[in-house]
């Protein structure tokens, strides 16, 4: 073996090396509290079950989400393929609820998607800048937030005759993204005043490698806690503006799914079955969201980890 072929440290030089050592025994560490956390474990569990049947429970549905002709007012059995029973109208409610249970999850994660994307720009761009920039994207945040939702949705509602996932997904996106950017604002400001940032300015780095290269990884956990709040939000929103019959108008969700049931008299005609499934299915998955979301923060936070 040649001399050239064994590295050589030379005295007072930095060792680099140790640097992917730090990295790696710093994801064991966050990993071995994660997988130790109960109520992260627990959080995730409960939401990934949830979203395996969003994404398996369509192949069993026997009978279409919309169609007629079942039994009315069948209690859930077995016969026919009817597992949640009938509706009112002879509708599957197993078919209706697997197909809003996707639709929950596909309206969180692009609404939820669609926030984190304008909060992180706007937060980011407004702490890193500061000052008239910093002054014109907080009048903007300021001014979203006091937009009324409801009634701009009924307005939009009135012009649209058609309205279909992606609307209600882009609009609530667009409106539930200012606390998310006010919050990344300040971790920014606290960011920015950092030496390794002050180093990036100092060696001619662009702002938005800046941005997206020193800052936004320091707050890594902190954007993935923001996103799991951002979409459980997305999926409570949409579920109240579908029941009160702004959602969907070309498909059935789990807020449609209580609309229709609460028109129809079920509760007092004792046909739980048609509104208790989409209840307990936003309850369990905004619920398991909120826990994951604890359990993350006693992980990444020293000072709250459990040994």
């Amino acid at each position: 073996m040649t001399a050239a072929a064994s590295p050589v440290v030379r005295e007072g030089s930095p060792d680099t090396s140790a640097e992917p050592a730090k990295t790696i025994s710093g994801a064991r560490e966050t990993l071995h509290f994660a997988v130790r956390n109960k109520k992260l474990v627990f959080g995730f569990g409960v939401t990934f079950c949830m979203l395996l049947f969003a994404l398996l429970g369509p192949l069993f549905a026997r009978h279409p989400a919309l169609a007629y002709g079942g039994r009315l007012s069948l209690a859930p059995t077995t016969n026919d393929g009817y597992w949640f029973g009938t509706t009112l109208l002879g509708q599957d409610v197993y078919a209706q609820f697997v197909n809003g249970l996707r639709l929950a999850f596909l309206v969180g994660t692009l609404a939820g998607g669609i926030a984190a994307v304008v909060g992180m720009l706007v937060g980011f761009v407004a702490g890193y800048r500061g000052g008239i920039v910093d002054e014109i994207l907080n009048m903007l945040t300021n001014i979203v937030l006091v937009i009324p939702t409801f009634a701009l949705l009924l307005v939009i509602a009135a012009y649209l005759k058609v309205r279909g996932i992606m609307t209600e997904s882009i609009f609530i996106g667009l409106t539930s993204w200012p606390w998310a950017a006010r919050a990344l604002r300040a971790q920014t400001f606290s960011l920015t005043s950092r030496d390794f940032v002050g180093l990036a300015r100092l060696s001619g780095e662009r702002s938005w490698k800046i941005i997206f290269k020193e800052i936004a990884p320091n707050m890594s956990s902190y954007l993935f806690m923001m996103f799991i709040l951002l979409f459980g939000g997305a999926i409570l929103i949409a579920a109240t503006l579908d029941f009160i019959g702004l959602g969907p108008s070309n498909t059935i969700s789990l807020g449609m799914m209580m609309q229709l049931s609460v028109q129809n008299a079920a509760l007092q005609l004792h046909l739980w079955w048609w509104f208790l499934p989409p209840g307990l299915a936003i309850m369990t998955i905004v619920g398991s969201l909120y826990v994951m979301n604890v359990g993350l923060d006693e992980v990444f936070n020293p000072k709250l980890r459990s040994m």
